[in-house]
């Protein structure tokens, strides 16, 4: 069937709160988040954590962090979101402890089915472990579990789960040595 976009729609309850909700939260992310000053990072949390994220102690999250929804976000203790990183949360995103996601990575929750005319649209999970790093301008796609101390090099792409204690390269990603030599 060929692409009909007059026929799509956004299931009922797919962004998890209302429209007004949803517009009061972009509103706030355009102004008071994004134009706080850089040392802000309590403020950032208290927004986020206002529209109901789940935030962690000692979190460094940057002024021109792009969060879509939220409510869908969960995020450990003492773990850092790099400038220009974009938490695309149209399903739940969960950062462990002592993680860091580097400056302009792209964590992408949702898509079409290419296959529908409809061009029907659809969210899985993304889970990152504890003492993960993602690298500078990473891409990481619906559905993926990265397991706990991967390093994710800058410019990777990172279509299916990762094993932890590996660092992986490359677009797609591939496991390419142990990150710990004495862990696992």
């Amino acid at each position: 069937m060929k692409q009909d976009l007059s026929k799509f729609y956004i299931p009922k309850n797919f962004r998890g709160r209302s429209a007004l909700t949803v517009q009061l939260w972009w509103l706030v992310q355009a102004s008071f988040f994004k134009w706080s000053p850089q040392f802000l990072y309590g403020w950032r949390r208290f927004l986020l954590r206002l529209f109901g994220a789940e935030i962690g102690k000692n979190v460094v999250i940057r002024p021109t962090v792009k969060v879509t929804y939220p409510w869908k976000v969960k995020i450990g203790d003492n773990s850092w979101v790099g400038d220009y990183v974009e938490l695309y949360s149209l399903g739940e995103i969960t950062i462990g402890k002592d993680s860091v996601i580097s400056q302009k990575s792209y964590l992408c929750t949702g898509s079409h089915d290419y296959l529908s005319s409809s061009f029907d649209i659809f969210s899985l999970p993304i889970t990152i472990g504890n003492g993960v790093w993602v690298a500078t301008d990473v891409y990481i796609a619906p559905g993926v579990t990265i397991e706990d101390d991967v390093l994710v090099g800058a410019r990777s792409s990172v279509f299916k789960s990762l094993a932890g204690n590996y660092i992986y390269l490359g677009s797609p990603a591939e496991a390419v040595k142990k990150r710990y030599e004495d862990k696992y």
